[in-house]
C-alpha cells in the first residue's frame, strides 16, 4: 500500500519560504498570487494491506516524527 503524507504549516504560523515564493513569482510576472504556503510531501510504501490499520499506523508516524504537531497540520493519503 502506498503512503502519502502532505505536511503544511498551521494557519499563523509564519512561513518565510512561502513567502520568498510569493514575491519570486511577482517578480516573473505572475501577478495576483497571494497567500503562497509552502509544504512537503513525503511518500513510503507499507507492507500492511489493512486500510484501518495502515492509516492507524500512518497517523502514529505523523505525530511522533513526520510533523511537528505544534507548528504544522498534516493529511494522509493511501492507496492500494
Amino acid at each position: 500500500m502506498k503512503a502519502r503524507v502532505h505536511v503544511t504549516l498551521k494557519n499563523g504560523v509564519l512561513d518565510p519560504q512561502g513567502k520568498a515564493i510569493e514575491q519570486a513569482l511577482g517578480a516573473l510576472g505572475f501577478n495576483g498570487v497571494e497567500d503562497v504556503r509552502q509544504g512537503k510531501v513525503i511518500e513510503f510504501s507499507l507492507a500492511e494491506r489493512d486500510p484501518a490499520k495502515a492509516r492507524a499506523d500512518v497517523e502514529a508516524m505523523c505525530q511522533k516524527l513526520l510533523a511537528n504537531t505544534v507548528i504544522e497540520n498534516y493529511a494522509i493519503e493511501l492507496d492500494g
